[in-house]
Formats: C-alpha cells, sequence, structure tokens
C-alpha cells in the first residue's frame, strides 16, 4: 500500500533529428536512461537528410518532464522542436461544448423551433412556469457554480483558473448520470454578490451544484440558496464527500461487527467536508463524535469566531472530552480525516480499539502515510485512486442530481442523502466485501442507478418530490 512513484503524465516530443549527426537508437536510450517511459514512436516527415519524430514518453511529474526535455535538447545533432502535454492536449479549447438535438434544415423547421412558433411554448410557461421543466432545458441542466476559492489541492486559485476543474465535473455528469451541466465560475468572493447571482440564473437550471467555494461562507451561500430558491442546491465538497464517506463506513463496520449507535468517532479538520461528515453521522445514528481541529477538540464552553463550530460543540462530544487528536483518539473506533498531511501518527493507531477504521482522505497526501498504517488497521481508506477504497465525490452527485431531477425535488435533504450513501454501499455484495473493497468503483455502472431509485424514493417519501415517477 506504499505511495510509490508512478507515471503520472505523458508527454509528447516533436524532434527533428539529423542523420549524419544524430543516432535514433541513441536518442531513445539517453531518454530511458532519464528515467523516461517510452510508449509510442511517430515518423511525421522524412527526407535523405533528416527525420521529424514524434516520441511519446511518460514521466512521473512536471519536474521529471524538464529533466527528460533537457537531456534530449543536450543531444548533438537533435532539434527539440515542441514538446506537448497530453494532458493539456485534452483540454485545448475546453472539454465541453453545445449541440442542438434536432438539425434544422429548412425554413418550417426553423418556424417551430425559433420564430413564430417558439412564441406559443413562451406564452403556455408564462401562463404556468412549471411547464420550464417539460418545455426548456431547465428540465436536465444543473448549474456547477464555483468561486475557485478553494480548488481542491489548489486552494484559491480563482474563477479562470477553477474552470477546467468545473467542465471536468460537466463531463462526468454527463457521462455518469446523463445529466447536462454548465461550468459557471464567479468573479466575486462575496457572498451576497453569489446569492444574488446564482438567484439570477436559476430559471435555466434544474439544480445548483456549488463547487470549491471556500468555508465558511460556503455554508452561508448554501443555506441561503435551499431557502430561497425551489430547485436543489447540493455544495458537493461538503455532502458529497460525506455521503460517501457514510457508504464506505457502512460496509468497514459491517467487517468488524460493530453498530453506528455504539461506536467512537474522531473527525479530524472541522471544515467544510468535517462538518458535513458529521451531519451526516449524526443523522445516521452514530452518538460520540468528536471534532478536532488544530487547536485540539471542539467543546462545549466555549465561544469560537467560527459560527459553524459552535454549532457543532452544541451536538457533538457528549463527554467534552479536550486536548489534541492524540489525546482524544484512544478508544476511538473510527478516525475520519479531511485535514492535512502527517497529523495521524502511528502512535495514535495504537491507541484506537480493536479493528481501528481509518478514513484518510486528505488529497493528495493522506493523513498517514498508508504504508506506515496498514499493519495496525483493519480497514483502511483514502481520497486516492491510485490505492483500494478510494472515498471519490463522483459515486455520489451524479445519481443524487439524476434522482433529484426526474423527481423535480425541490431540495435535496438528509433522507435523500442518508438513502444515497446505504444505495452506494448496497452495490458492495456480501460476498465481495473485504477489508481492501468496502466501496464500490467509479466506474460500476450500477451505482448511479440504485443512488437514484433511492434518492427518488426518499425524495417522494418526505413530500420534496414534485413528481412521482411511478405515476
Amino acid at each position: 500500500m506504499a505511495l510509490e512513484r508512478t507515471a503520472s503524465m505523458s508527454i509528447i516530443l516533436r524532434l527533428e533529428i539529423d542523420k549524419s549527426l544524430a543516432h535514433f537508437g541513441g536518442i531513445l536510450s539517453s531518454i530511458s536512461a532519464a528515467g523516461g517511459d517510452i510508449v509510442a514512436i511517430d515518423v511525421i516527415k522524412v527526407s535523405k537528410q533528416r527525420t521529424v519524430r514524434d516520441i511519446t514518453v511518460n514521466v512521473y511529474d512536471q519536474a521529471h518532464a524538464q529533466q527528460v526535455v533537457d537531456v534530449v535538447s543536450r543531444l548533438a545533432g537533435v532539434k527539440l522542436i515542441n514538446v506537448s502535454d497530453r494532458t493539456f492536449l485534452v483540454h485545448l479549447g475546453g472539454k465541453l461544448e453545445v449541440q442542438p438535438k434536432m438539425p434544422i434544415k429548412n425554413r418550417e423547421e426553423l418556424s417551430r423551433v425559433y420564430t413564430p412558433g417558439v412564441a406559443r411554448v413562451c406564452q403556455a410557461i408564462a401562463e404556468d412556469p412549471s411547464k420550464a421543466f417539460s418545455l426548456t432545458i431547465k428540465r436536465n441542466t444543473v448549474a456547477v457554480v464555483s468561486d475557485g476559492s478553494a480548488v481542491l489541492g489548489l486552494g484559491d486559485v480563482g474563477p479562470y483558473a477553477a474552470m477546467p476543474v468545473m467542465e471536468g465535473k460537466a463531463m462526468l455528469f454527463k457521462q455518469l448520470a446523463g445529466v447536462d451541466a454548465f461550468p459557471i465560475c464567479l468573479d466575486t468572493k462575496d457572498t451576497e454578490e453569489i446569492i444574488r447571482i446564482v438567484k439570477a440564473i436559476a430559471p435555466a437550471f434544474g439544480g445548483i451544484n456549488l463547487e470549491d467555494i471556500s468555508a465558511p461562507r460556503c455554508f452561508e451561500i448554501e443555506e441561503r440558496l435551499k431557502e430561497e430558491l425551489d430547485i436543489p442546491v447540493f455544495h458537493d465538497d461538503q455532502h458529497g464527500t460525506a455521503v460517501v464517506m457514510l457508504a464506505g463506513l457502512l460496509n468497514a463496520l459491517k467487517l468488524v461487527g460493530k453498530r453506528l449507535d455504539e461506536i467512537k468517532v474522531v473527525v479530524c479538520g472541522i471544515g467544510a467536508a468535517g462538518t458535513a461528515c458529521t451531519k451526516m453521522l449524526l443523522s445516521a445514528g452514530v452518538q460520540n463524535i468528536i471534532g478536532v481541529d488544530r487547536d485540539g477538540a471542539i467543546v462545549r464552553g466555549k465561544r469560537y469566531d467560527n459560527p459553524m463550530w459552535n454549532w457543532y460543540a452544541e451536538r457533538t462530544n457528549p463527554d467534552n472530552v479536550s486536548g489534541s487528536l492524540s489525546d482524544v483518539i484512544e478508544g476511538a473506533d473510527v478516525f475520519i480525516g479531511v485535514s492535512a498531511p502527517g497529523v495521524l501518527k502511528v502512535e495514535d493507531i495504537k491507541k484506537m480499539a480493536r479493528d481501528p477504521i481509518v478514513f484518510a482522505m486528505a488529497n493528495p497526501i493522506p493523513e498517514i502515510d498508508p504504508e506506515e498504517a496498514e499493519p495496525y488497521v483493519r480497514v483502511l481508506a483514502t481520497g486516492r485512486s491510485d490505492l483500494p477504497n478510494q472515498i471519490n465525490n463522483v459515486l455520489c452527485f451524479p445519481g443524487i442530481f439524476r434522482g433529484a431531477l426526474d423527481c423535480r425535488a425541490r431540495e435535496i435533504n438528509e433522507e435523500m442523502k442518508l438513502a444515497a450513501a446505504k444505495a452506494i454501499a448496497s452495490v458492495v455484495s456480501d460476498e465481495e466485501l473485504n477489508e481492501y473493497y468496502i466501496i464500490p468503483s467509479v466506474f460500476n455502472t450500477k451505482v448511479v442507478e440504485r443512488v437514484r431509485e433511492a434518492v427518488i424514493e426518499a425524495a417522494v417519501r418526505t413530500g420534496v418530490a414534485r413528481r412521482d415517477t411511478k405515476d
């Protein structure tokens, strides 16, 4: 379970080679000696004197790519024409496009989709606004909204730099659940302005997915939008993480033979994700949760500058224990980490109860090196795709929104999120369940449909669905 150094990016070197000065085999040997993994060679142009070739090379990271480039640049008879990063090539011009659902081939078809025929449809919606759900893209469209202030692994990079992430999110919505999603990155961090803008654009959308907005502003933005809009609002950094975490925990507890209402859970990192994870655990029936942040355990009787911590203190830590993570983790059954690398030590795990469960979800580097933790834990989960038991929001948001849109839910409530978590967990059968497989793959085709069905059932049961899909 070690975090091995593996090739994570690919570059294409376009070289012009003087045949009289350079031997192609020598070039390949030089790239290999620099640690580059050559995966493809393409001939672009050939003449008697020169040849132009593209060499595709897998490298570890940006620094290793530069090392390979420097080696090639120093070779006699070799001219480096261009270096292409295959990841950047995927993003050229963005990753999304808009396609009409039918072609417009003649004047009659034009008159139906646009003037004059469209006027009748506009009038029908003006008389009954709910028809927008059936007669416009609102029926199947989600806005992915961010201000770029808390992009995973990068922090506050701003709205322009956040766009590639939001585009990727929109791709996942479409591919996994057939939901049309559009990235909207706002050039403001003002809470009131974000709320105003999202409310203003809401008529075009069936749901709002808030993304990568820093805490504590994200709490107020989400709460206000949920109160003031009649379509689902879902902050995926909070609730997506919480839903998938609970799904994995439900299966981990099956393995160790423990119940939700009897376990002690320590949550490390009480920001957006940590707070949402705690709310999810409370909704599921966990009674003993201790939240820990930089200054130690959150306790009752102390006033915090962060209003969410005051809320947290009133609802958790029933024994009001204080101290550092190392102090409060003694006897804990579960560690939930959404904090920073290196905060959890082997000595801390040794203090936990039998069969400890550790969810070290800090990305890209977990709270503890998985190789160090493995001998001392029963179940280990991280946020990394190259390790078993990845806690990945992709398991959650496509199915949740698919279900919410299909039943035209007014909101995504706690019951719907809890149902989604149980649905994700159910994809792993009892025969498949083991310490290294407590959560399904993001490519498991059963996930979206099971989550969709569970979310619709919960929405109908709790009275937030405007449409029963069975009717």
